[in-house]
């Protein structure tokens, strides 16, 4: 809120409380599913993967001409490379991830889900902002 506008809602973007619902569904998910004990401070390092894997050019490049059944290619080998770029920071997220295929595949399938949605609805309202 700002002084001229005492009254004025405070302005939270409706995708990133989605966002943040999601990612810590994928926690929530794994966590029943393969009796993980993740906590909400994990959601960061899936967080940190989603945003680093949205910004990078080549997996844009992908979303952008792929559907998301042919993105899976190009993503899975880069979410993988992602992981041991990070595996400092979580390692025992990173294990779980490099030594159980099943565990893998969920977390593969939720963000790659997620970071091709938000590529392309990014470039959509980038578009439509264009004069």
């Amino acid at each position: 809120m700002s002084r001229e506008e005492p009254n004025a809602l405070i302005k939270c973007p409706i995708d990133w409380i989605s966002d943040q619902i999601e990612l810590s569904r994928l926690i929530d998910i794994v966590n029943q599913r393969f009796g993980t004990e993740f906590k909400p401070a994990d959601q960061l390092f899936f967080d940190q993967i989603r945003e680093e894997a949205v910004a990078d050019t080549q997996i844009q490049q992908a979303a952008m001409v792929n559907s998301l059944e042919n993105f899976k290619y190009v993503f899975d080998k880069a979410l993988e490379g992602k992981f041991i770029d990070r595996m400092d920071q979580n390692q025992e997220i990173f294990v779980r991830y490099m030594n159980d295929p099943a565990f893998a595949k969920v977390v593969a399938e939720f963000l790659r889900k997620q970071v091709y949605e938000q590529i392309r609805a990014e470039t959509r309202r980038d578009a439509v902002q264009q004069p």
